[in-house]
């Protein structure tokens, strides 16, 4: 059942706060490489942040937006904002000047805590943001606030703004790969709700677990594995603002021995392709997780050889905040996103919006005490997204007669080829299985006589030539799959272009 928290609700306390009352604040709560910081410490820090950000001006249900790198000063700021009664809007720490605006403005942010790289973009902003005050830099710069200096003043004690269940805690940004992104306001009750359900009731997080995530805080799915779902156990997590390479994370690893790694397949792809992958040392973690974008079956085998840790793929979006169909520890499918998370009901449907057949392709629709409220000034977006109980995704999706769902790919990533349907995410597994092929998207674009033919964006491995490459890797497709379903255009790229998630920007590749 889905989680019901009372109507005076605020996350803040119940993921922060509570840990300390019961006890446990002298408990690890942070690791980083400079030192740990206890419960009794992130709380401190989250009452100073608050007080700082009433003293500028914030006020409850003002939006606060954080630019910052993964460590104890986001977990502070996150949690600060959220005591007051504030909604936080986070975004990435290195966004490009025009982002920054439109954030900026779009939001209609009163305040910004950021980076030092990231104040002059937020200033320059300021202007064009009749909302937008204050920005706090971390770091105590010269000339800028001394965010520093003012969070030492502050008391280490704050009373909890008493939000409603309801109310917006954390704006999170879809991760659609065309356009401007849109923010998704999701509540206090949403982020308590699938902690319960996926966070204890599937990865059976405890007390003794240490997290450790490739993607940033920013980032929901890190939000949650990475932050959230171990500090409602007393658990710790792993914090690192360097950039994830294979060799960061491998280092990362061996220092911390983290029992959960949270992965994306980018990652699982480096890190078996890393030349010493046989001799790294992953006993500490019990399983690892993999989410933002589909988990190539050839790509999760390559990972079972190499490291023989359960790799659970799964399915969530920013409309249900995190993940509703996983594989589970000791019962993994790979090539597939697992079942339906306990809480959560999911049914696959056709275009009028009637329940398909195990077995049929079709549109996924969920629902759960995880619900957006909405898009924020996208009304007939959310008309169409959001249908009574139900959100309908853009994804499509089948599932078996087990109860075991298989993603066939975004619904506007659906090409339709020969007047057939074509997965882009087969195509791409087919390739993954290639010895030249390090990463690869497909992608429609328009062909001879305009119609839609498949194009097949690769990174090639150990830099592999490309004089007939080419050719080869339309040849491999056509031996493997449909004859249809062969790339007609195959493109290399030195790397993928990816948006502000870190997913692979589709719409650039179709330039």
């Amino acid at each position: 059942m889905p989680f019901e928290p009372p109507e005076e609700f605020n996350m803040a306390d119940w993921f922060l706060d509570a840990r300390v009352r019961e006890g446990r604040g002298d408990r690890v709560a942070l690791r980083t490489d400079e030192r740990n910081w206890t419960y009794a410490e992130v709380a401190a820090l989250a009452a100073r942040y608050g007080s700082v950000l009433s003293d500028a001006g914030v006020e409850p249900e003002q939006r606060v937006i954080l630019a910052l790198d993964d460590g104890p000063e986001f977990v502070g700021a996150l949690f600060g904002v959220l005591k007051i009664g504030a909604v936080v809007v986070m975004v990435n720490p290195r966004l490009p000047d025009d982002a920054t605006g439109y954030f900026v403005r779009y939001t209609r942010a009163k305040a910004a805590i950021v980076e030092p790289g990231s104040a002059a973009a937020f200033h320059r902003a300021a202007p064009d943001a009749p909302c937008f005050r204050t920005v706090l830099v971390t770091g105590g710069q010269p000339g800028e606030r001394d965010l520093d200096d003012a969070l030492a003043r502050a008391p280490d004690h704050r009373a909890t703004f008493p939000t409603h269940r309801d109310d917006s805690a954390i704006w999170l940004f879809s991760g659609g790969t065309t356009g401007r992104p849109k923010a998704v306001l999701q509540t206090h009750a949403s982020y308590a709700n699938t902690t319960e359900c996926y966070g204890k009731g599937v990865l059976g997080i405890s007390a003794d677990d240490v997290t450790m995530s490739v993607p940033k805080l920013f980032f929901g799915y890190a939000t949650g594995s990475n932050l959230l779902f171990p500090f409602s156990v007393g658990a710790s997590a792993v914090l690192f603002r360097e950039h994830p390479t294979a060799d960061v994370v491998f280092e990362k690893i061996a220092r911390h021995r983290p029992t959960i790694l949270v992965n994306v397949p980018k990652m699982v792809a480096l890190m078996v392709d890393h030349p010493d992958a046989s001799e790294r040392d992953l006993s500490s973690l019990r399983l690892v997780t993999s989410a933002g974008e589909a988990l190539p079956i050839e790509l999760h085998r390559r990972w079972d050889a190499a490291f023989g840790v359960d790799l659970l793929d799964g399915l969530g979006t920013a409309e249900m905040w995190h993940i509703f169909l996983s594989n589970r520890p000791g019962d993994v499918r790979p090539g597939t996103l697992g079942k339906v998370v306990p809480g959560f009901e999911v049914e696959v449907r056709d275009d009028a919006g009637r329940p398909l057949p195990d077995g049929e392709v079709g549109w996924l629709w969920v629902r759960g005490g995880s619900r957006a409220i909405g898009y924020w000034q996208r009304m007939k977006r959310t008309q169409e997204a959001f249908r009574g109980e139900w959100y309908v995704s853009g994804d499509m999706v089948s599932r078996d007669a087990d109860g075991v769902f298989t993603y066939a790919g975004r619904a506007d990533d659906m090409l339709k080829v020969s007047g057939k349907w074509l997965a882009p995410g087969e195509v791409e597994s087919c390739l993954l299985e290639h010895p030249d092929v390090a990463e690869v998207a497909v992608v429609g674009v328009a062909g001879e006589a305009g119609l839609t033919v498949p194009r097949a964006c690769v990174v090639r491995r150990n830099g592999a030539g490309d004089a007939g490459l080419a050719d080869e890797l339309r040849a491999w497709v056509r031996e493997r799959l449909e004859p249809y379903k062969y790339p007609r255009e195959v493109v290399f790229y030195e790397s993928l272009p990816r948006t502000h998630l870190g997913k692979v920007d589709r719409s650039a590749l179709r330039g």
